[in-house]
């Protein structure tokens, strides 16, 4: 979901070069429509040519009918569901100017609609497919945010969420071979990163935008594809993870080679550990 631009354009490429098939989500058709370049169908387009089958749908996943449309359609052309990754994000303009949450407009609640409630209207229509066929793995994208404050109150509470969420819903897939896990990303070069950097130099001088720790759009997606490519995946359903560790663990590396370093020791540690784990407690 929300695959026009940033990581959701990253991690459908890098699914790509896994020959899959993927419908790729979100609102922008047009181009020029938005500030930041991409399109759903330029997205689809460039799956195409790195070797996947890329689907354009348009779908504004704050409205629950054009979800429900969108995994009918799913169902009714492949049969199955193998991933669907919770992308889709309401992301102000705004959101990276220091001010604080008072002084903020009451319509960044929007981040809450497209970013935490659409990705449980989009894992409730995944489930329904993947339970069926006992196999599947449904993945959140997060970050350091979800416990370490990150450009305002409602962001970061939107993120924790998104970790909880996915841990709770990893207990009750479990008995049906479905994983549920939440990933964090950490600075990926989005168009909106390189835009807010070019903009606000002093952004390069935080540990949350230092560029040097940064990684590309598309090593998001190789992470999930080793994860998707993993057979004892369920190990780590219900867990948090740092994508640069899970990365350490396959043998993953960015477009350039190299391999991010692990931002725990400064940034913090996920709260959550797979529920196999914990129920071995």
């Amino acid at each position: 979901t929300g695959g026009s631009r940033g990581i959701g354009r990253g991690i459908a490429l890098a699914l790509a070069a896994e020959g899959a098939t993927v419908y790729v989500t979100g609102r922008t058709v047009t181009p020029g429509s938005h500030s930041l370049p991409g399109t759903v169908g330029e997205t689809a387009a460039e799956v195409h040519r790195r070797g996947g089958k890329g689907i354009a749908v348009q779908v504004d996943h704050a409205q629950d009918e054009q979800v429900a449309e969108l995994f009918e359609r799913v169902a009714a052309e492949q049969g199955r569901l193998d991933l669907l990754v919770n992308n889709a994000f309401a992301l102000p303009d705004s959101l990276t100017e220091p001010a604080p949450f008072w002084e903020k407009p009451l319509s960044y609640w929007e981040m809450v609609d497209v970013g935490v409630r659409s990705n449980y209207v989009a894992a409730s229509h995944a489930a329904r497919l993947m339970v069926p066929q006992k196999s599947g793995l449904i993945v959140a994208v997060s970050g350091y945010t979800g416990i370490a404050y990150t450009y305002g109150v409602i962001f970061g509470m939107c993120k924790a969420a998104a970790d909880r969420m996915a841990r709770d819903m990893a207990i009750e897939l479990q008995p049906h071979n479905v994983a549920s896990m939440s990933l964090w990303m950490g600075l990926t070069f989005t168009e909106r990163a390189e835009r807010a950097l070019q903009h606000n130099p002093e952004m390069a001088s935080a540990t949350v935008t230092d560029p040097n720790v940064g990684t590309s759009v598309e090593f998001p997606g190789r992470v999930i594809a080793a994860l998707l490519n993993d057979e004892h995946v369920m190990r780590r359903s219900g867990g948090t993870f740092i994508t640069a560790e899970l990365a350490q663990e396959y043998g993953v590396v960015d477009i350039n080679g190299n391999q991010p370093p692990s931002l725990r020791a400064l940034r913090g540690a996920p709260i959550y550990a797979p529920i196999q784990q914990t129920e071995n407690l």
